[in-house]
């Protein structure tokens, strides 16, 4: 059974939640806060490490209590302590938590006061003008609210890339094993790498495809079985994620391939180029008079209708059936060409790593460099760094510098971009560094035309290279910022600045519309991970996903770049 990090830090979560709301020890609703934020950013599998007997307790701000009650998360899906709380309360309380602006805190006055226990219940308090009559709560925070739980709505069920993404590896694992198994492949819109995942969609082939099928319904951490035939089954897993299986005959593979990653809209628009060459296309195959003439290979059912194989991740209909008809399909970049990460934090912020832990670890990652960007002072909620602190951390960076072998480290800052678009440190200590990222941290409902302003303005400074995770979303939790995309665009290229695609899985940021958007006006990119500890390095791979699905190559990341290229390029 596959738990992922996700998974674990969200029960830990709702733990601490659950906790506050019912006015425990604030010690001990800490200690699972500190846990959760932990294995959120932690990189490696927790699950794997339990599986391999490692010491978890050695983990920052596990120890012993937390690592036990992980062995039992890992071990059956669940925490009985955790089971047993959620009894005292309405079972969908914790989802108004998922709301901007409500925590704990604000979920306790709402459930004692008007009895919300739902988001249902929410949105009709904030519609009857209830919640604004509370004592904390304004106009201006119900519209908020009302707002929020409308995006809720709207976002439906879905499951960040990264947390479907151990459950689609594992399954596919599980699947190969199987003796009659001999082709599997996770299709759907994780094969496309969308940053969100409604569920997961498995193809394969046998030659026994009911024993196939009998194999898969055994497999570890099945809620439910909801269909279960000689050819297709769908579960639901203890983590609520749907999975799709089909078995399908090697000569129409390829076909039901292309038809289960999709899009819908790539796939309709391959159907009707087929039509109009007196083709018929579907899961089964490329016929042309009642005979099938492709469908074992995706590559032959593209060539078959006059187009260069696409790329999962560019399936769509984005233009990309143009450019495969003409030639001009992106080489994507490739996470093996990545030389450098851009944005990670230290203890001098708000890191779990010293410096020099940090470095070692991107070298083992086979970079050739890297940017210690911890935050400015003016981040109230970290330990900042002030000009003393800064310059202390560059001659720290110097030190290491002339002592470690195979990497180089840059000197930088997460500077933050005050309101009114001048910066947290002077242009004295921004000077002496090797190249700094700029980030807008506060005043999230400034007007489309002051945010912009005042990102343009940070710009302008000679120092600011990247703009960091540019809209300030958070997947699923809180809405991009109000920012004119063209001029920023604009801006970024006329300043000779660079944007970031932050691959943390929350943020993703920026997205791949924009992504794309961004690249046809010229602008060029940073994938950085924005660790905030070692293991956090291995979450390149995820940005390096969304470039492509941006359509960025390699000539448009600048950290492909070797590190005198990338000087030069700096200035």
């Amino acid at each position: 059974m596959t738990v992922s990090n996700a998974e674990i830090a969200s029960i830990f979560t709702q733990m601490a939640d659950l906790l506050e709301i019912r006015g425990e020890d604030p010690f001990r609703t800490r200690a699972y806060r500190n846990a959760a934020r932990t294995i959120e950013n932690l990189g490696k599998d927790l699950s794997k490490m339990v599986e391999a007997g490692e010491d978890i307790s050695k983990i920052p701000t596990i120890g012993e209590r937390i690592a036990n009650k992980i062995r039992e998360i890992v071990q059956t899906g669940r925490l009985a302590k955790l089971e047993y709380l959620k009894h005292s309360f309405p079972p969908h309380l914790l989802d108004i938590l998922k709301i901007e602006g409500i925590g704990p805190k604000r979920a306790k006055i709402l459930y004692q006061e008007l009895h919300i226990g739902s988001l249902d219940a929410l949105r009709k308090a904030a519609e009857a003008h209830k919640i604004s009559q509370l004592r904390g709560f304004s106009e201006k925070m119900e519209q908020k609210i009302l707002k929020g739980t409308m995006l809720a709505k709207k976002e439906g069920k879905r499951f960040l890339y990264s947390v479907a993404e151990p459950h689609a590896e594992a399954l596919e694992t599980y699947l190969k094993k199987f003796s009659g198994a001999e082709q599997v492949t996770v299709a759907g819109s994780f094969r496309r790498r969308k940053e969100t995942v409604g569920d997961l969609d498995i193809l394969a082939t046998s030659k026994d495809p009911a024993k196939l099928i009998d194999y898969f319904v055994d497999y570890p951490g099945i809620k439910e079985i909801v269909s279960h035939g000689d050819t297709r089954s769908t579960v639901i897993l203890n983590s609520d994620l749907q999975v799709d299986l089909r078995c399908v005959q090697a000569e129409s593979y390829g076909a039901a391939l292309h038809y289960f990653t999709g899009s819908k809209s790539h796939n309709i628009a391959v159907r009707i180029m087929a039509r109009d060459m007196g083709m018929k296309v579907n899961e089964y195959g490329l016929f042309k008079d009642g005979k099938r003439i492709a469908g074992a290979t995706e590559a032959e059912m593209y060539e078959g209708v006059g187009l260069r194989y696409i790329e999962p991740e560019l399936r769509e209909s984005r233009g990309e059936h143009t450019a495969a008809r003409e030639n001009r399909l992106p080489k994507l970049v490739k996470q093996t060409r990545i030389r450098g990460d851009l944005h990670m934090h230290t203890h001098y912020s708000d890191g779990h790593n010293s410096i020099e832990e940090m470095a070692l670890a991107a070298k083992e990652h086979g970079y050739e460099y890297i940017a210690i960007t911890d935050h400015s002072k003016h981040m109230s909620i970290v330990r900042g760094m002030d000009e003393k602190r800064a310059r202390e951390q560059m001659a720290e960076i110097d030190r290491i510098n002339a002592e470690l072998k195979g990497i180089s480290i840059l000197k930088s800052v997460e500077l933050d971009i005050l309101e009114d678009g001048s910066l947290a440190l002077p242009d004295s200590v921004l000077k002496e560094m090797d190249l700094v990222v700029a980030a807008v941290h506060d005043h999230f409902g400034l007007t489309q035309k002051m945010q912009t302003r005042r990102i343009l303005k940070a710009l302008e400074n000679p120092y600011v290279k990247i703009l960091v995770h540019p809209t300030g979303r958070l997947i699923g939790e809180r809405e991009p910022y109000k920012v004119n995309m063209k001029q920023l665009f604009k801006g970024v290229t006329d300043n000779g600045c660079f944007l970031e695609i932050n691959a943390q899985p929350k943020r993703l940021d920026l997205n791949d519309i924009y992504a794309k958007r961004a690249k046809e006006a010229g602008v060029r990119f940073a994938i950085s991970t924005d660790s905030h500890n070692a293991a956090s390095l291995d979450y390149m791979k995820y940005g390096v996903y969304q470039a492509r699905r941006g359509w960025l190559e390699e000539k448009d990341v600048i950290n492909t770049l070797s590190l005198l290229k990338l000087k030069k390029l700096l200035g």
